[in-house]
C-alpha cells in the first residue's frame, strides 16, 4: 500500500503514534478513549453527510455501518498530519442531524499517543501501519447483552434515529456480533477487556518515558 504522504515511512520519525481503539457499537470506546487524559480522534467525526451521492441504505436509512458512508482516506491524512506535525483539523459532526457541523484543531500538546476510535477502527490499521504512526490497536470485548443494552440507550438518549430503526439496527448487531470479532481478528486488532485496555495503555505511556 501506498503511503499517503511522499515520505518512506522507514524514514518518518512522528512526533506521536496512534492506539486504535475498535469495539461494537456500545462497547464503550469512546467512553474508554475520553477518559484516558490522551488527545483523541473520533472516527465517526469523518462520516460524509447525508446527502452524499451513493450512500447505501438499510433498515429504512442510511446504512451508517458501512464504510461507504464515511470519508477514511481524510480520517487517515488527518492522523498523520497530527502525529508529524503537532496539530491537524478534524470535523465536526452532528450524527443526529446527519451533516458536519464546522471543524476544530487538535493538538498533541506533548502527547506520545493518539487514541483513536470508532466503528471503522478496523479499516485503518493496515493504513497506520503502512504510513508508520500505529503504535497497538485493540478491540474491546464485551458479553453482547452489554453492548446492545448500552448502545439502546445511548441511540436513544442522544435521539439519533427514529426509535423503531434504533431497535432493528440493534438486533441486526446483536446476532452479527460474533462475525464482527472475527473480522476484528482478521484486520489485526487484538481483543481485550477494559481491564487488559487499560494495562495496554499504562505499559506504553510506561515505554515512551
Amino acid at each position: 500500500m501506498d503511503a499517503l504522504f511522499q515520505i518512506d515511512p522507514a524514514e518518518r520519525r512522528p512526533l506521536a503514534k496512534v492506539v486504535i481503539v475498535a469495539g461494537p457499537s456500545g462497547s464503550g470506546k469512546t467512553r474508554f478513549t475520553t477518559r484516558s487524559g490522551l488527545p483523541v480522534i473520533s472516527l465517526d467525526d469523518f462520516y460524509f453527510d447525508g446527502d452524499h451521492p451513493g450512500l447505501p441504505h438499510r433498515h429504512g436509512m442510511v446504512d451508517w455501518d458501512s464504510p461507504a458512508t464515511w470519508d477514511g482516506i481524510g480520517a487517515v491524512a488527518a492522523l498523520v498530519e497530527l502525529c508529524t506535525t503537532g496539530e491537524t483539523t478534524v470535523p465536526i459532526y452532528d450524527i443526529s442531524a446527519s451533516k458536519r457541523l464546522g471543524e476544530r484543531r487538535v493538538e498533541l500538546d506533548g502527547a506520545r499517543f493518539v487514541l483513536v476510535e470508532g466503528i471503522f477502527a478496523p479499516e485503518i490499521v493496515d493504513r497506520a501501519r503502512a504510513e508508520g504512526i500505529l503504535a497497538d490497536a485493540i478491540a474491546l470485548k464485551r458479553p453482547r447483552a452489554q453492548t446492545f443494552w448500552f448502545r439502546l440507550m445511548r441511540d436513544l438518549d442522544e435521539a439519533r434515529k427514529p426509535p423503531i430503526n434504533l431497535l432493528r439496527r440493534g438486533i441486526a448487531h446483536f446476532f452479527a456480533e460474533p462475525a464482527r470479532y472475527e473480522y476484528f481478528v482478521s484486520k489485526g486488532l487484538r481483543l481485550v477487556s477494559w481491564e487488559e485496555a487499560h494495562e495496554v495503555l499504562t505499559n506504553l505511556l510506561a515505554r515512551a518515558r
